[in-house]
């Protein structure tokens, strides 16, 4: 039997934050979550584009991150798919976090959701958010390599 790669599976990425944010740092993140959640998490009903990242006591939460519930969810226990939920880092990442996020114009922005060893991790980016015009050269950058594309393939027939 093979080995399995080692390389994370993708649950979720946040393709926004990249177009809104510079990213300065990234770091990967616990999620505590609910049985219900994981199996949601399972089938890929997750949304992360309106997620953010919050410091609290210490401590940091991600909020707006929507986890649909199956409709086999147990019967038990009422799903909220919004509900905040807390992300685990070492104390002294969180410290450093909470430091930087201090200064002006930087926060926290999850960037995606994957698998690892059998766990659910969350990378998040301290960002810098971009101007307009920095926004305008993404897109332009974006369509030159577009057309570059189109003509490789073209060129290659």
């Amino acid at each position: 039997m093979a080995k399995k790669p080692d390389t994370p599976a993708r649950i979720a990425d946040n393709k926004k934050a990249a177009f809104d944010y510079f990213f300065e740092e990234r770091f990967e993140a616990g999620l505590v979550l609910e049985g219900w959640e994981v199996k949601s998490l399972r089938e890929g009903k997750v949304q992360l584009t309106d997620g953010y990242v919050v410091v609290r006591n210490g401590e940091i939460f991600i909020i707006g991150l929507q986890i649909h519930p199956l409709n086999t969810a147990s019967t038990h226990i009422s799903p909220d798919k919004v509900r905040t939920r807390k992300l685990l880092m070492h104390k002294a990442e969180i410290k450093r976090l909470i430091g930087k996020v201090d200064q002006k114009g930087y926060t926290l922005v999850p960037i995606n959701l994957h698998w690892k060893a059998g766990k659910v991790k969350c990378d998040i980016a301290l960002a810098k958010g971009k101007a307009e015009h920095d926004k305008r050269d993404t897109i332009k950058d974006r369509e030159g390599k577009r057309e570059v594309e189109r003509a490789m393939k073209v060129h290659h027939r």
